[in-house]
């Protein structure tokens, strides 16, 4: 078993990790709020903690991974007021709240898949447990961590805050958080602007409303993920992961809730992965800075200069440490679309390297120290940009091996192979798309061979047969079965 070194959020350092019940691993990650096309911003916490989820696996642990839907309670820039965003959307397309959530939780998976992203072992949307999460509120008022105002419910932050601490994951302040919010005094239901909705009462023009003991309504943003990381993980469970703008208020509100609902913290490390910028800003949809993964894909956003293919988008993602900030250009893609076709070409020019008796100095140590290189950097808080650097080291010594400047035995090239095959693909997630993509080369092919036989044609009409004979012979010894018939030239690939 490996190493493995984290950050944790929670103590702002690193820690080995060290599970609760090992080797089994509980990890719940923030899914989306399903209201709109995934972007940029929604690739990169899937991607990383895909990574995670890969490595933990590989390095023998066997992890139940949760990632949610969130298709209720996910109001206007994350506060207790205004409207539900998926409510929003429905009634601007007139359409039911479910259609809008089904159909982008449809876009999302497309997307995900593209991306090579692993489904989760449990995907809990928070329609689906709204019982759950009025248990969990009621646990919460039971404790006296929380009070009924006009028949919605609000955590008692400064209650909580006097028995335990309110801010230990953002480091915030609850009396300048308070002090803050003192022009807003008077004008909710709140008792202090700080207090967060467990539960919303809904207005009579709200669709998506639930019975309760309280009223008819719907559960806080926040609820969802404390009661379904509950439910499918335990009371206690080790990672929780999500984007760091959800730090505050998301994450916080969690933490407080599950101690407030059950005397202790839920989580041991909690994990977050920085943000995609444009021009230095955050994109996201409430910013409407945001290029969809589709207009990646397709290259139809006026932002961008071309397309750039799934693999792309995940190389570029993985080129930077995920605690690291990532800011979009074109130029910064393109640099991650030949890296990822460097490392490709290298992987493939495997096949053509010959071997020897013995490797050569160089190589030998290269291939010695490679592997474990690869996973110091792995179980360095999952430092993906060194492994890269790594695995371009190999692609170097894949090119002197096939230009005959170097030597290696067939033991060293097996472990070569074997190591640039499982970090790119089974660890980085990475796919081939050329070999993917058999259908587009199989026509390149075509149009490669038809111009050669024309060349062979024009050969044979000028009785040229020395030349005819060669076309045909070089095209057999590829591959190519050339035969010539009444009705003209055929031809097929027997490999």
């Amino acid at each position: 078993m490996q190493d493995l070194v984290i950050y944790n959020t929670l103590h702002r350092k690193k820690e080995l990790f060290q599970p609760i019940a090992a080797p089994n691993v509980g990890m719940y990650v923030c899914g989306p709020t399903v209201y709109g096309d995934p972007h940029l911003g929604h690739a990169r916490p899937s991607i990383t903690f895909d990574i995670l989820f890969r490595y933990l696996q590989h390095i023998g642990y066997k992890v139940r991974y949760v990632r949610n839907i969130t298709d209720v309670g996910h109001l206007e820039h994350d506060s207790d007021e205004g409207d539900d965003k998926i409510e929003k959307k429905a009634r601007l397309e007139q359409l039911e709240p479910m259609e809008i959530a089904q159909y982008y939780t449809n876009r999302y998976h497309d997307a995900m898949r593209a991306l090579n992203v692993l489904p989760p072992s449990i995907e809990p949307h928070a329609t689906g447990h709204i019982i759950e999460q009025e248990q969990l509120v009621d646990e919460i008022m039971k404790n006296g961590y929380a009070y009924e105002s006009n028949g919605s419910i609000y955590f008692d932050v400064a209650k909580f805050n006097e028995d335990y601490k309110y801010g230990v994951l953002s480091g915030r302040n609850l009396n300048d958080m308070i002090n803050n919010s003192r022009e807003l005094a008077g004008v909710s239901e709140k008792r202090n602007q700080v207090d967060f909705a467990l539960w919303k009462r809904a207005m009579p023009e709200h669709i998506m409303r639930w019975p309760s003991k309280w009223s008819e309504g719907f559960p806080g943003w926040h609820c969802e993920c404390t009661a379904m990381g509950r439910k499918y993980l335990g009371n206690h469970f080790d990672i929780h992961g999500g984007g760091i703008d959800l730090v505050f208020p998301h994450h916080e509100c969690e933490i407080a809730q599950a101690v407030a609902s059950q005397g202790d913290e839920m989580v041991k490390y909690w994990m977050h992965n920085n943000m995609i910028t444009i021009n230095g800003q955050k994109m996201g949809k409430s910013l409407g800075n945001f290029i969809t993964l589709s207009e990646f894909f397709t290259g139809s956003h006026e932002k961008l200069e071309q397309a750039y293919s799934p693999m792309t988008i995940r190389f570029f993602i993985l080129s930077a440490h995920y605690r690291g900030t990532v800011d979009f250009s074109n130029e910064a893609l393109q640099a991650s679309q030949k890296g990822y076709e460097k490392l490709m070409n290298g992987i493939e020019d495997l096949s053509r390297v010959q071997t020897s008796g013995e490797s050569d100095t160089n190589t030998k140590q290269f291939v010695s120290t490679f592997r474990q290189k690869c996973y110091d950097a792995m179980n360095d808080d999952l430092m993906t940009p060194a492994v890269i650097s790594s695995l371009f080291e190999a692609c170097h010594v894949v090119n002197l091996l096939v230009d005959h400047k170097a030597q290696i035995s067939a033991d060293d090239l097996k472990e070569l192979s074997e190591v640039m095959n499982i970090f790119a693909f089974d660890i980085l997630g990475l796919r081939n798309e050329r070999s993917a993509n058999n259908d587009a080369r199989e026509e390149a092919f075509g149009k490669v061979v038809d111009m050669v036989l024309d060349l062979r044609a024009k050969a044979k009409a000028e009785k040229n047969w020395a030349v005819s004979d060669q076309i045909r012979d070089a095209l057999a010894e590829a591959g190519f079965n050339v035969k010539d018939t009444k009705d003209g030239v055929t031809w097929k690939l027997d490999k």
